[in-house]
């Protein structure tokens, strides 16, 4: 009995109308960032695990794929690792190879290796799919596509700037109608950890608090006790749980609560430079929000730290990013600041498809279609096609003299604007009939007005 096919969870096919929503969604991002001065660049699918491992806190290891080795080099598995119940150097010598979990450390390996053939600041955009082990749910995928922009080799703040305006530009531009950028910074929660007296904690504590929205106050302070941070240190944070009011009046209780930490000081004046410089270029529909329990759980942000949300709809963030200043130095190559943020193509796709907010023209239609009526007028229909195509018309001859009602079925199903008509009359006449498959209007050309037509 033949093997019923499947695809691994997580992962999804695309049909053509669905590819060209997606193709939608790329090129209007690809777009903005061009605006903006960035360039594309590409990486491999898969790097060295060394590259990825330890870059993206204990969480985010577990979820990378391995790739198993193959061949000879599975000789060199770690089997004394095995027996002293090291799992994980074992696991590592049985997969030198990784897939990528983001583009971020892939893009800084990249900029340590090309250093002596870019210029500095180097903006770049990359769209390419990305994989994590992760457990499959709704807007959850173990592949998906990343939209990157980076910036490494400035430490300017207009940067963050930029992005604050790019995330509006784009999904305005994609007509999600509302939509909040959350914005905190690294720096903040340094000085939150400092405050609280367990500054060596600062990972637990971020990778704690940032986990608010989804389990409540409890389960963020059930986490940070499991995770040995003192009740004082919590009886201290907790208040930062509930903090309200405007982004001033937010920052104004941040500064109090910060007065002792020189380095939460400090993240508060990168942030209230980059929402006053916001408030005064203005905004066409995002909203930003001060969020300070924001943390993002990747080890290498120093400073901003961007998340975006989309209104009445059950998805968790579409966008996020922030500056990782140490982040080539895990490659050899110290004091190159960067910043950079990302949009999820596949959790966007999901919500424009809930929204039903897609242009009418991104579907996978084919513009014309030749009905076949015979050898000698699909001949005839095989050259003019071939002209249309010169001239960037998409079209195609039905391939053979079926009754017209399964041709017509055919076009319907394909999305058919037009169908053209050449019968032996048509042909001995010279004319065509073309046919609006949407208004059902039918309409008599030459060949020439055919041509006028579909180039005007």
């Amino acid at each position: 009995m033949a093997q019923k096919p499947a695809i691994p969870k997580g992962t999804r096919d695309f049909l053509p109308d669905e590819v060209a929503r997606r193709t939608y969604i790329f090129d209007t991002i690809k777009s903005v960032f061009k605006t903006y001065g960035f360039a594309p660049i590409e990486t491999p699918s898969f790097e060295l695990s060394s590259t990825l491992l330890g870059k993206y806190g204990e969480e985010g290891d577990r979820l990378i794929f391995r790739i198993l080795n193959s061949g000879e080099k599975m000789k060199k598995a770690d089997l004394e690792a095995l027996q002293a119940d090291n799992l994980a150097r074992f696991a590592n010598s049985l997969a030198e190879k990784s897939l990528r979990y983001d583009l971020t450390v892939p893009f800084a390996r990249f900029v340590v290796q090309h250093q002596n053939e870019l210029s500095f600041p180097f903006k770049r955009y990359q769209i390419q799919p990305v994989w994590r082990a992760d457990r499959p749910q709704h807007g959850r995928y173990q592949e998906f596509y990343q939209c990157d922009a980076d910036v490494v080799g400035s430490d300017s703040l207009l940067y963050e700037v930029d992005f604050v305006q790019i995330f509006d530009q784009v999904l305005t531009n994609l007509q999600i109608p509302g939509f909040t950028i959350k914005i905190n910074n690294r720096k903040i929660l340094s000085g939150i950890a400092e405050v609280s007296g367990e500054s060596e904690r600062l990972v637990d504590i971020t990778v704690a608090i940032d986990k608010l929205d989804k389990v409540g106050e409890e389960g963020v302070i059930k986490e940070l006790t499991e995770k040995g941070v003192s009740e004082k240190a919590i009886e201290i944070i907790s208040p930062l749980f509930r903090i309200s009011g405007t982004n001033e009046e937010r920052l104004e209780q941040m500064k109090s609560f910060l007065k002792a930490s020189e380095i939460g000081l400090k993240g508060i004046e990168e942030l209230e430079f980059v929402l006053n410089q916001t408030k005064e270029l203005g905004l066409e529909r995002a909203e930003v929000e001060f969020d300070v329990t924001l943390a993002r759980g990747l080890n290498y942000y120093t400073g901003a730290i961007f998340e975006v949300k989309v209104h009445d709809v059950k998805m968790g963030s579409i966008c996020g990013g922030g500056r990782y200043d140490d982040l080539t130095g895990l490659f050899g190559l110290s004091g190159l600041s960067g910043v950079g943020i990302s949009f999820g193509a596949d959790r966007i796709y999901d919500v424009l498809n809930e929204l039903d907010l897609y242009p009418e023209n991104t579907n996978a239609g084919l513009t014309l279609l030749f009905a076949n009526f015979g050898d000698k007028e699909a001949a005839y229909c095989m050259k003019q096609s071939k002209k249309l195509r010169q001239n960037g018309i998409d079209c195609e001859v039905y391939p053979t003299t079926a009754k017209m009602q399964k041709q017509f079925k055919y076009a319907d199903n394909r999305k058919v604007k037009f169908v053209a008509i050449i019968g032996e009359d048509e042909l001995n006449k010279g004319k065509i009939q073309l046919k609006n498959m949407e208004s059902g209007e039918q309409k008599e050309l030459t060949e020439s007005e055919l041509h006028a037509f579909f180039n005007h």
